[in-house]
């Protein structure tokens, strides 16, 4: 299969409802993007009046999981659709629970932006995870970017990029720890730094998934759970 293309039918409000359905994941992963940047912004500008903004916008990205949900539930109950058709609908359905996941954890880090607005503490804490957000938020644009185009290889390039994210969680955790044994009253902050580094590297596992599910559309070949060299083997073997 060609990567951005949508196999054509006959009946034309067919192709009219697959194309519908992507376009609605688009939107809503511009949605969830926007909920991590303004999160991750609400954090370190120390704005809680972003982290609000955050807050009330999550019921948009849970309305649009449910809607985009029953779609895929119409298609397949009147189209019954097989092979790439079949492969499309099941990637939507994976990608938006990933997106509604991954705006989950951006409520989390507004959670954590607005409490910590209201606490005085090193802002140390919170430079190695300034870096991971950036990082993080670049994955979840660039696996968009790769549903976007159906874009196989793009996705496995994004996906490659997780094991940074967790090397990253890893190296802030080492610090946080440091901090807490040097002095038990940075114990309170530190623990509060590291619930929002565990929301960041969750978001990049979500990352991979979307990345995985645009895989499995465009290759016909399930990833999950695999090394990326078994997965590079699997794309070269033809279906």
């Amino acid at each position: 299969m060609a990567n951005g293309t949508i196999p054509q039918h006959i009946s034309r409000q067919y192709d009219n409802d697959l194309e519908h359905v992507r376009t609605r994941v688009l939107g809503m992963g511009g949605l969830v993007e926007q909920q991590l940047i303004d999160a991750l912004r609400a954090l370190t500008d120390s704005n809680p009046e972003l982290g609000e903004e955050v807050l009330k916008n999550e019921f948009k990205v849970n309305s649009l999981e449910v809607a985009i949900d029953e779609e895929c539930t119409n298609i397949l109950a009147r189209r019954q659709p097989a092979a790439g058709d079949l492969r499309l609908v099941m990637a939507v359905a994976k990608t938006i629970t990933d997106l509604e996941r991954v705006g989950d954890e951006s409520e989390k880090i507004a959670k954590m932006a607005i409490d910590l607005s209201e606490k005085q503490g090193p802002r140390e804490y919170y430079i190695g995870i300034s870096s991971m957000g950036n990082f993080v938020r670049r994955m979840v644009h660039d696996a968009l970017d790769a549903f976007a185009r159906m874009d196989s290889q793009a996705a496995l390039a994004v996906a490659r990029k997780e094991p940074t994210s967790d090397d990253q969680y890893d190296a802030i955790m080492r610090q946080l720890i440091t901090y807490m044994m040097e002095d038990p009253r940075n114990i309170g902050g530190a623990m509060d730094a590291i619930w929002v580094a565990r929301a960041m590297e969750r978001i990049g596992d979500h990352a991979r998934n979307i990345c995985e599910s645009v895989i499995y559309f465009v290759e016909g070949k399930d990833v999950r759970h695999i090394s990326f060299e078994e997965i590079e083997d699997k794309l070269r073997t033809p279906r």
